[in-house]
């Protein structure tokens, strides 16, 4: 192999300690990749790969990407989960010795993401970290460095619990130790599909030390001190907007396992994995962004204090009957820019100037908005108006500082204002004047030299120079004029005092910009000394927008407000917020539900597509939105403070983990029935149509008797088995209720209306019609059931139904069933039948036996 050049054996000795980033190596106005890093990243960034001479014969694959566009393409390397590590020159080409020294100025991964095109507004963009301890306890730090944000919390419950934990959090990244179990970092990886990144190295930084007030557990200290440390290695400086750790208790919030935040789409939809058609799309009418992360965060935890709980509806109650000023209060808010982020920027050193007059915008309407909430006049709004306080000092410094309408550039001047800076003021006079005086000699040499044509131009090449066209160079004086330029149809000139004036006006100008750029990073320092301020004031804008948009929301849709009661949970002609919004308006069919000490289980029937679901889901999104603070969908609702909701709704393969549908719903109703306690909502949908009809019969009664009798916990089960709502007769606490369905002229009416006691029928069949099965297939299927319903004897077989459908061979497969000789006339396909297991069987090998015997038939 042939010698490198001194230059890629920087990049190979640099890349070394980033091997798991890509390396954007700055070579001029490219930042440039080799190797393995050149080949990926042209793949993933859809980019030409070429090849670069590494010494006197080999040749190194390379791509690069402009340094003035690059921002895009690592936006879409992070996206896709990557990391990328900046490496710039760090010292002056001019001045170096041999190769420029080049060092990377920071490490830019999915959870440390700064760039507000990188961000999504209304989400936090979190970073965790994970540490693992001998008493089976574990801690997971947060971190959102775009707005500053920590939090931490400790599990006692086992692996399962810290899964359930992350996922239900907006989580790009996690830091581990190296230690982690291969198998327990596969899960994270896999399951939670998010980045892994290792520190080994936990020290605590005594720099940090405020931030740490709150954590007196040596296991909290370990899994902050992570987190810190991986953040400093990566960004490489100060992080002056990082606030106190706040340490969640967990038990103070009612719980949500991975499986009820997905099947009750609190955030965003199983199918799509978007937020429309969601519980959040319903109730998001915040009007910032920063309202909108918080709404998301309530959402994410809902309250267990009553009392806190009652504050919030308090609130939302005098919002509610105070139309005319909330509206006033929602155009307010809709002036207001995101601070939270705003404040990180700042901290953070990629702040412009336009930012900071977002910054100034924002924070001049304050007294505005606190002048409104105390309009309201009630104790509970006028105590955040309270806390609504004005950095007023910044606002002056802001609006003497900087014009309105900057550049996005801080580099390149015009963000300051006339009259800030003596120094400043000076340079720019001279600037000006320069210019004017320049104006004026051009109309002078035109005068002196009768040329109406002349012109003086600058460019920065050449500076500036007076142009003649070739045609009136012969009425040019001689001697004064010196040649600097030669173009197609005209000289370019200069002249001893045009230079002399050159030099004053560039100067002027190269100073006025550095000077610009200097006093811009001044400003920002002094902003910097205001950022707590400014987060707090964040915090509580964010709280106010999203209790006038609970109030909104709940005039718009008729919510109402919940009283919290203890042991009985009565809803009136309740609805499903979501459902509801998609449907035409006033057809949604509204439902009662009650549920007390001496009910606490209630046993749903009915067919398919009745609504079963729906009824289920609608309880458990009315009782978060009461334990988060907001209005319900109903006529009146006394509510029960829920500790934990448990559900089982929809079917699903989880393929990432090999499981069955019959698997995951095993495991979610395991999940339930080992964690649930008396103060817990259960909710569990069809338990046992995954395996055989008397397994799956067996396995729901069994779950239902082990709720009633162990648990004792708020449940509804819904079931197709009607042979189970003779479970009323022999548990006390369960009671049967239906959903209504009519049949009408062959066809059935879904009603939607929960009415007490057991459905009369299924109407499998009637759905199938509904889903357009062939007519013949439906009257076959009809005949069947007629059959299998009487102890007549059998319908008669069909030949051949039409479109080619086989018959079922009833009285064979009656045979089969009471254990009576089969009659073989119609071959070996009944004897395979009879003898074959498809319980044993997925449903594919299931499918493929199928096609062959249909094959071996029509032979």
């Amino acid at each position: 192999m042939a010698k490198l050049t001194p230059m890629m054996e920087q990049y190979i000795k640099i890349k070394a300690e980033y091997k798991d980033a890509f390396l954007f190596y700055r070579l001029g106005d490219f930042y440039e990749m080799f190797y393995d890093d050149a080949i990926n990243a042209a793949r993933e960034l859809e980019i030409t790969l070429t090849k670069r001479a590494g010494g006197k014969s080999d040749s190194i694959p390379m791509c690069g990407v402009p340094y003035h566009s690059a921002e895009g393409y690592i936006k879409t390397l992070i996206e896709k989960g990557y990391k990328v590590a900046i490496c710039e020159q760090v010292e002056d080409p001019k001045t170096a010795k041999g190769v420029v020294k080049r060092e990377v100025v920071q490490l830019i991964t999915p959870g440390t993401v700064m760039e507000s095109n990188m961000l999504k507004e209304g989400e936090n963009n979190y970073i965790a970290s994970l540490s693992q301890f001998k008493d089976g306890t574990h801690a997971v730090a947060y971190n959102d460095l775009s707005t500053g944000e920590n939090r931490i919390a400790l599990i006692s419950h086992g692996w399962d619990a810290v899964i359930h934990e992350l996922y239900n959090q907006p989580i790009r990244e996690i830091v581990i130790s190296s230690n982690l179990p291969d198998e327990l970092q596969g899960q994270l990886k896999e399951r939670l599909g998010i980045t892994l990144s290792y520190q080994d190295e936990v020290t605590f930084n005594a720099e940090y030390r405020s931030l740490s007030e709150n954590l007196n557990d040596e296991r909290l200290m370990k899994a902050f001190s992570r987190l810190l440390n991986y953040i400093q290695h990566t960004q490489k400086r100060s992080l002056d907007h990082l606030q106190k750790a706040e340490v969640i208790q967990l038990q103070d919030y009612l719980s949500l396992d991975m499986y009820s935040k997905r099947n009750l789409e609190l955030t965003e939809t199983i199918i799509k994995k978007g937020k429309h058609g969601s519980l959040l799309w319903v109730l998001d009418k915040t009007a910032t962004a920063m309202g909108s992360r918080m709404l998301k965060k309530w959402l994410e935890r809902p309250l267990l204090n009553r009392k806190q709980i009652e504050e919030r509806l308090q609130i939302v109650d005098g919002l509610y009957h105070g139309f005319m000023e909330r509206d006033t209060l929602r155009e307010i808010l809709k002036s207001v820019y995101d601070m939270e982020r705003l404040a990180g920027r700042i901290a953070f050193g990629n702040v412009n100037a336009r930012d900071l007059i977002q910054l100034k915008q924002s924070l001049q309407k304050i007294p505005e908005l606190k002048n409104t909430l105390y309009q309201f006049n009630l104790p509970e709004i006028n105590r955040l108006a309270d806390e609504l306080i004005m950095p007023e000092h910044l606002v002056q410094v802001l609006d003497a500082s900087l014009v309105d309408d900057p550049p996005v550039s801080i580099k390149e001047g015009a963000i300051i204002k006339d009259g800030y800076n003596q120094q400043l003021d000076t340079y720019r006079y001279a600037s000006k004047n320069g210019k004017q005086w320049i104006a004026e000699l051009e109309q002078k040499e035109k005068k002196e030299t009768n040329i109406k044509s002349l012109k003086i131009g600058y460019n920065r090449v050449f500076g500036y120079y007076i142009e003649v066209t070739k045609a009136n160079l012969h009425l040019l004086p001689e001697g004064r004029y010196e040649r600097k330029q030669t173009l197609t149809n005209a000289e370019r000139y200069i002249t001893p005092e045009l230079k002399e004036k050159e030099t004053l006006i560039l100067e002027a100008e190269e100073k006025s910009v550095d000077l610009e750029y200097i006093l811009f990073l001044e400003i920002r320092e002094k902003i910097k000394n205001h950022i707590p301020e400014l987060q707090h004031l964040a915090d509580t804008v964010s709280k106010i927008d999203v209790l006038q948009g609970f109030a909104t929301v709940s005039e718009a849709n008729n919510y109402k407000r919940p009283r919290f009661v203890e042991g009985k949970l009565t809803i009136k002609n309740g609805r499903h917020p979501v459902i509801e919004q998609v449907m035409k308006q006033g057809s949604f069919v509204p439902n009662d539900v009650s549920l007390d000490e001496e009910t606490r289980v209630l046993l749903i029937t009915g067919p398919n597509m009745s609504g079963k679901s729906t009824y289920m889901r609608q309880l458990a999104l009315t009782v978060i939105m009461g334990q988060i603070g907001c209005f319900v969908p109903c006529d009146e609702a006394d509510l029960i403070i829920f500790d934990q909701i448990f559900t089982r709704i929809g079917a699903a393969d989880d393929l990432v983990s090999g499981q069955s549908t019959f698997m995951v719903e095993m495991l979610e109703a395991k999940h339930a029935i080992a964690n649930a306690t008396d103060q817990s909502l259960i909710l569990l949908d069809e338990i046992g149509r995954g395996t055989s009809t008397y397994d799956g019969m067996a396995l729901a009664q069994a779950i239902v008797e082990y709720i009633h009798h162990n648990i004792h916990a708020k449940t509804l089960f819904s079931t197709h088995y009607h042979e189970l709502t003779a479970l009323e007769e022999s548990l006390s606490s369960l009671k049967n209720v239906h959903v209504r369905a009519e049949e009408h002229e062959g066809n059935v009416v879904f009603l939607h209306q929960i009415k007490e006691g057991a459905a009369d029928q299924s109407y499998g069949i009637h759905v199938a019609k509904l889903a357009e099965l062939p007519d013949a297939l439906i009257e076959r299927a009809t005949a069947i059931l007629q059959q299998l319903e009487s102890d007549d004897k059998p319908a008669p077989i069909t030949e051949k139904i039409e479109s080619g459908q086989l018959s079922f061979f009833v009285d064979d497969a009656k045979a089969v069933k009471e254990k009576q000789p089969v009659n073989r006339s119609n071959g070996s396909v009944i004897e395979e039948l009879a003898n074959m297991n498809l319980f044993e069987m997925t449903p594919m090998e299931a499918m493929n036996e199928l096609h062959r015997l249909q094959k071996s038939i029509k032979k």
